[in-house]
């Protein structure tokens, strides 16, 4: 029986995966997002919850995917700006900086841009100001 629900769950996992193939640069967590999340559901909901949990894996996998180390590193090589900006959210993972914070692009990957607020560095989608990741 439980071989069964392994087997619903990487069946459901592989269609949720196969769309998600065509972006290349996030192919390996969505994938791992989408197979954990299915895994998970069949043991705790069965195949339905299969099917819920690769659904929710691939937005998840999807969404906590880190820049490239390349853009890391120009980011850490940067200089700290004159005035720095304090907001009073919290700068978070997967939460919009404030549209007025300004943004610099990163030249050598123009998906990414960053800028320093509240003392830390912040690498973020320059399309939805979303926090991608926080530099120490």
């Amino acid at each position: 029986m439980i071989n069964k629900f392994i087997m619903s769950a990487a069946a459901v996992a592989a269609l949720f995966a196969t769309p998600a193939l065509a972006d290349d640069t996030h192919e390996k967590s969505v994938v791992t997002g989408t197979a954990g999340g299915a895994v998970t559901g069949a043991i705790v909901g069965g195949p339905v919850g299969a099917v819920v949990g690769g659904a929710v894996g691939a937005i998840a996998g999807a969404a906590i995917d880190p820049p490239p180390r390349k853009v890391i590193a120009y980011v850490e090589q940067q200089p700290m700006p004159a005035n720095p900006v304090v907001i009073q959210e919290t700068v978070q993972v997967g939460h919009p900086l404030p549209k007025t914070v300004v943004l610099t692009p990163v030249p050598e990957d123009p998906t990414y841009a960053y800028a320093v607020v509240n003392q830390k560095r912040v690498i973020v989608d320059p399309n939805t100001y979303t926090v991608v990741q926080v530099l120490n």
